[in-house]
């Protein structure tokens, strides 16, 4: 541990690499004494050889079923995921030699698998089922290990079984993922989708609300299974409509790298552009590389795909947009279809958000006028103000007129399920905006300088003012780092504040 400026370091004395080595040795031939004699020692259970693999994972790969109990009932990370990526790969990413990597893979960890695959993201279940070792496989399912987890080639461990065991796996996938929708289902019981946005997103209950409500359908089977979902989020810059998209692939997927698909359609304003999106044809350039539509959906065709400003994208991409909508599959340049039926697709765009902003400020006034009256006659100043929400009239007169002029489709505005308006910050949402982004810098001072941050409740309005319509929540984090940050950086450069890197 590093101590202050002085570079002073503590290690402890009972550390040794060689302890962990035998803890690994033991865990590949079965040598149950030294491996109780290691985990009595201190050795961490879950530690992993310079390469990558765990003690679960040799002992798995090496049929060891007695040290797969051991380990797991010393707190083994049962669904943890082979780092060794192949020898090739691995020699060049560690700057070692090609033969040491394949001479260390094959005499700690096993010789009977192909050096030339790779195992990044292998669980126990999937060496064990490479070892065809019905008793590994069993005490793993039993201890309640994921069989849906998936290396990085996206395959699961029943895809490398044999018969028996592949009955084995089929059988408890089907209960395991029963159990998994039964917590899934309480988990959102007890903690509601609406909830967990509003973590991460400062006003906006109108748009997480629909959306919420839209998913929840979804979830439950109360939808059009025919075609995918499709949202057009509409507002100004800077107010959340990106992040709730982020969001709502995050909960989704929990937080799977690929699930979340994020393009920006003015790189589309070009006819050509349009076989940007799904690969060109036969015969012309780029055909080899495909779609970056069409490929990303091909890893996951479940993702939330956000498509970015897309009043400018050319009108030949909005054909394919809306075949898209309309069959839920999309065809590429190879001529290969893509079933993406269960994906969710969301548009955001700024047209109307002048008008939107307007009316939102209107309704606004109109709300805080009967707030007042409220208060005058009964004197509860803890009202709040209406949530206001947008008229229907003002959709159909204003808004959609604005959208049928620009996109002169029906048929496109007409696949969409829900329009989305987004609201430009209140008061009360901007000072909050403000406190968190003062939170997350008082965060940063304290854990990389030892400074403690502290502000009155003027601060916070007087911050508020640098709010930009045209720029959101943005406008308070350059306005933060213009007044504030940019202060205690200057007087830490003149020596007035001292700061003590850790």
């Amino acid at each position: 541990m590093l101590l202050g400026s002085f570079g002073l370091i503590a290690v402890s004395c009972d550390y040794s690499p060689y302890k962990e080595e035998k803890f690994l040795h033991a865990a590949q031939y079965g040598n149950v004494l030294e491996l109780k004699k290691a985990i009595a020692n201190g050795v961490n259970v879950n530690s992993r050889h310079s390469l990558g693999w765990t003690a679960l994972q040799v002992a798995a790969i090496n049929g060891q079923a007695e040290i797969l109990k051991i380990l797991l009932d010393n707190g083994a990370d049962i669904n943890a995921g082979d780092e060794f990526t192949n020898v090739n790969r691995l020699s060049t990413k560690k700057g070692m030699n090609f033969m040491e990597v394949l001479m260390k893979r094959e005499e700690e960890f096993s010789s009977r698998l192909n050096n030339a695959a790779t195992f990044q993201g292998f669980t126990a279940l999937h060496y064990a089922v490479l070892a065809d070792s019905k008793a590994c496989v069993k005490i793993l399912l039993d201890k309640g290990i994921d069989p849906t987890i998936e290396n990085e080639a996206g395959h699961r461990a029943i895809e490398y079984a044999k018969e028996e065991i592949k009955e084995m796996l089929t059988e408890y996938t089907i209960k395991y993922d029963e159990l998994l929708k039964e917590k899934e289902a309480e988990e959102r019981r007890r903690f509601p989708l609406e909830q967990r946005l509003k973590q991460h997103i400062v006003g906006q209950e109108g748009p997480i609300s629909i959306v919420a409500s839209t998913i929840r359908r979804k979830e439950n089977g109360w939808i059009d299974e025919e075609h995918p979902l499709v949202f057009l989020f509409l507002g100004s810059s800077g107010i959340g409509k990106t992040e709730l998209a982020k969001q709502l692939a995050a909960y989704i997927h929990k937080n799977k790298t690929n699930s979340f698909i994020r393009l920006d359609m003015s790189e589309y304003q070009e006819k050509h552009e349009a076989a940007k999106l799904i690969g060109a044809p036969p015969g012309y350039i780029g055909h080899d590389s495909g779609g970056q539509l069409t490929k990303l959906l091909k890893q996951c065709p479940t993702a939330v795909v956000l498509f970015d400003e897309v009043d400018k994208a050319h009108p030949d991409v909005l054909t394919v947009l809306l075949q898209l909508f309309d069959e839920g599959r999309l065809t590429d340049g190879k001529g290969k279809t893509i079933e993406c039926k269960e994906a969710i697709f969301i548009m955001t765009s700024n047209l109307g958000n002048k008008e939107i902003a307007e009316h939102a400020i209107q309704l606004r006034a109109e709300s805080a006028k009967l707030l007042k009256h409220r208060l005058e006659n009964t004197s509860d100043e803890d009202q709040e103000p209406e949530r206001i929400e947008i008229s229907r009239k003002f959709k159909d007169q204003v808004v959609r007129p604005i959208l049928k002029a620009h996109f002169r489709r029906d048929e496109f505005l007409g696949r969409i399920n829900e329009i989305v308006y987004f609201l430009p910050f209140s008061r009360a949402e901007l000072l909050k905006l403000v406190t968190r982004e003062l939170e997350a810098w008082a965060t940063r001072a304290k854990e990389r300088h030892m400074i403690e941050l502290k502000w009155d409740r003027e601060v916070l309005s007087v911050l508020a003012d640098g709010y930009d319509v045209h720029y959101g929540a943005r406008s308070i984090k350059y306005e933060v780092e213009r007044r504030v940050v940019n202060q205690l950086a200057a007087a830490h450069e003149r020596g007035l504040i001292s700061m003590h890197s850790l």
